[in-house]
Order: structure tokens, then C-alpha cells, then sequence
């Protein structure tokens, strides 16, 4: 687990709120304190959908909201002359990209128990900041797909240009 802050805070709310940089995750949660506070539950409700919808991985691939799908609903929420109070997401990497990225370096989800790679991206009176972290749905000592996140995670911002402080 590694936490950077952003260094340039406008240029990474653009990227992530009004450009396809972040599409590869889905939202598990967001929290945007302005004049009120607004919480999303990124997890899908079955009672939304009709059985099939339900069953259809061409309908539903996922069980949480992509973030293309629900970026607009947080623009429009955060867009305006004042400043949040504050904000957090947490970002889940799709599972075909986690199972790329630790495919590509020797590693599959079986192997490490791999459920979920996780950023949590909070903004408040200490900055903006974004931190890396990975669920496993069992017990390991091997911190091997940890670092491979965080690297992972470091160098997706550096090809998009985000400058950051370790």
C-alpha cells in the first residue's frame, strides 16, 4: 500500500472527472461533501433489473458501477464555482485488467488470492491524495501483487501525466 499526493489538483480532477483516464475502474463508493453530502454505492441492485438483465453478463459484466458510467453524475455534483468540501472515491481496477496486470508479471488471482485492486482517492483540508490498496480473499505473507499494484498504480499516473508526492 503506497499513498502519493497530488500535486496538481486541477489538472488531476480533469483527467479524472471529464476524460477516459480512470474508465478501466469501477466504483465501489463516492462521498462528496458540498452542500449537502452525497453518497453513491457504486454495487449494482438486482431489484433494478429484470432477471435476464440480471443474468446477462452483456447487461451486467460487473457488480459495481463503471466509473464512465457514474463520472457524469459526479461531475455534475461537483462542477460549480465553490470548491467541495470533500471528496473521496474508491476505484476498484475491472477484474480483466487485474487479471492482465498480474498475468503480464507471472502472477494469476488464483495464485495470490487476488479479489480486488483498490485506489481510494480523498480530497479535503490536506490535499488531494491517492492511496493504492489489495483485498485477497485469504491469508498471505507474500506482499508480491501489493507491489506489483503500486508500481503499477505509479506508473499509470506518470503515462497520464499526473504529477505526485510520495
Amino acid at each position: 500500500m503506497i499513498s502519493c499526493k497530488i500535486n496538481e489538483l486541477k489538472n488531476f480532477m480533469g483527467r479524472l472527472l471529464a476524460t477516459d483516464c480512470f474508465d478501466d475502474f469501477l466504483l465501489e463508493e463516492a462521498v462528496i461533501a458540498t452542500y449537502n453530502t452525497f453518497t453513491i454505492d457504486g454495487r449494482l441492485k438486482k431489484e433494478f433489473y429484470t432477471s435476464e438483465e440480471w443474468n446477462d453478463p452483456s447487461v451486467r459484466p460487473y457488480s459495481f458501477s463503471c466509473w464512465q458510467d457514474v463520472r457524469p453524475i459526479c461531475f455534475s455534483l461537483i462542477k460549480g464555482k465553490k470548491t467541495p468540501a470533500s471528496l473521496k472515491f474508491v476505484l476498484q481496477l475491472k477484474p480483466e485488467k487485474m487479471n492482465s496486470l498480474l498475468a503480464e508479471n507471472g502472477l494469476s488471482p488464483s495464485d495470490e488470492t487476488v479479489k480486488v485492486l483498490v485506489v481510494t482517492i480523498r480530497y479535503g483540508a490536506g490535499g488531494m491524495s491517492c492511496t493504492t490498496g489489495i483485498s485477497l480473499s485469504g491469508f498471505s505473507l507474500d506482499k508480491t501483487a501489493e507491489k506489483l499494484w503500486d508500481k503499477a498504480f505509479l506508473q499509470f499516473l506518470d503515462a497520464n501525466k499526473i504529477s505526485y508526492g510520495l
